[in-house]
């Protein structure tokens, strides 16, 4: 005679811990499948780079110098000037278009147009209604390329999307070196005259041309010509760009930039002024460093926020200096958008620093504590009328170590540490 055998069901102890070990392992997996899908994205964003490293290396090949930054048609001299040229705002990026397989839109750029972006009509300045070849200026919103987000040019670590902005973004940034004066747009107009940005006279100023030069000391200059033979410390000791992160509206000290900030100190003038009191005071929310304080003048319009405009050459949004350590503050002295004496950090969504490409192409991760040395000096400028107190004068070596030493082209400091 068999007996049947009893099938012994799971106890609801039993059930308990089962679901306590897979809860468990789940917690466990979540965060290692998290920090893979970043350290991918952190891998893309550096490819990114280097491609961005091969355009300016096949650049130079095929026409013997950088592209420029700050570049495009001479202010127009008659009509809205806005419209009917690019008033020499155009940044690194746009020449790069057809090395970073993007001919399409180059050749939309380099010749007159007539379309407009979705909603929007064509200005009644423009001449004969058509967008002129290079474009109008880069904050034209209705104009087609400047709308146009190239994927090559952002960051997967970085989320800001589009909306509410009317211009492509960008997460990476031409180095101008490790200086305030004159930097922001490279000492020469909209004409091509070494003037103040304001002035449109084709003559030069003898002050503003020893200021340039001085003043403009990184791999890159605005609306200057510049070529490898020009980096004398090396391709390699030279930082050519540095990641950027864009704005979300969070008044993130990283991603945002705050007004009104001076910069002066020692008896000093903006042009040469403490970059410390950018890093630190009363714009930082002491409780939380990362953030501006409610108070401070935060720029919150989204078409001038931080990295907004691949097009644009100025140091809001496609232009970094080696002054202040990665993920630092970005601060104007003044209400304008990169128009007057700025300083324009690195800075990143990864995490504990960003990355930037060498001038031999080289993509580098740079901690978040590098060596910047003394942030309360002055930075170099030139002797000229009624400013012959700076110490570091044209030719000084990098007050700000290691990193301000990296933006320099041509100061002969010695790079002898790993970074």
């Amino acid at each position: 005679m068999q007996h049947a055998s009893k099938k012994r069901a799971f106890t609801l102890v039993e059930l308990l811990v089962v679901i306590a070990i897979i809860g468990v392992l789940v917690g466990l997996l979540l965060p290692a499948v998290q920090a893979a899908r970043e350290a991918a994205r952190r891998m893309s964003c550096s490819n990114n780079f280097k491609q961005i490293g091969l355009a300016i290396h096949n650049y130079h090949s095929a026409y013997d110098q950088l592209p420029t930054n700050h570049t495009g048609t001479d202010r127009a001299s008659n009509g809205d000037v806005s419209v009917n040229s690019s008033r020499r705002f155009l940044s690194w990026l746009v020449p790069i278009l057809p090395f970073v397989e993007q001919q399409a839109v180059w050749e939309h750029i380099s010749n007159p147009s007539q379309e407009t972006t979705p909603g929007t009509t064509m200005s009644t300045a423009t001449l004969n209604g058509t967008w002129p070849a290079m474009g109008p200026v880069p904050w034209e919103s209705r104009y087609v390329p400047w709308a146009t987000q190239i994927v090559a040019y952002r960051c997967p670590s970085d989320p800001a999307s589009l909306d509410g902005v009317a211009t492509g973004r960008s997460n990476y940034a031409a180095s101008l070196g490790d200086t305030i004066d004159s930097c922001f747009y490279g000492g020469r107009n909209e004409v091509g005259g070494y003037q103040q940005p304001s002035n449109y006279s084709r003559s030069n100023d003898g002050d503003m041309t020893l200021r340039a030069r001085a003043a403009n000391r990184g791999f890159f200059w605005s609306r200057h010509k510049v070529a490898f033979r020009d980096c004398l410390d090396g391709l390699s000791n030279t930082i050519a760009a540095g990641e950027i992160c864009t704005s979300l509206g969070a008044r993130e000290t990283r991603a945002d930039w705050v007004r009104n900030i001076s910069f002066q100190g020692d008896g000093s003038w903006d042009g040469a002024g403490e970059p410390i009191r950018c890093k630190q005071g009363g714009h930082i929310d002491p409780a939380r460093p990362q953030f501006y304080v409610s108070g401070a003048s935060v720029e919150t319009n989204p078409l001038n926020s931080r990295g907004c405009r691949w097009a644009d050459g100025r140091l809001v949004y496609t232009a970094v200096q080696t002054i202040l350590p990665p993920n630092s503050a970005n601060c104007s002295r003044s209400g304008s958008d990169a128009n007057d004496y700025f300083i324009s950090s690195v800075g990143s969504r990864h995490q504990g620093g960003a990355h930037v490409l060498m001038g031999d192409g080289a993509v580098k991760f740079i901690t978040d504590s590098i060596e910047t040395g003394d942030l309360t000096d002055n930075a170099v400028v030139a002797s000229f009328s009624g400013h012959t107190s700076n110490p570091n004068l044209a030719g000084a070596q990098s007050p700000y170590g290691l990193w301000g030493a990296l933006g320099t082209r041509a100061a002969k400091e010695v790079i002898d540490e790993e970074f």
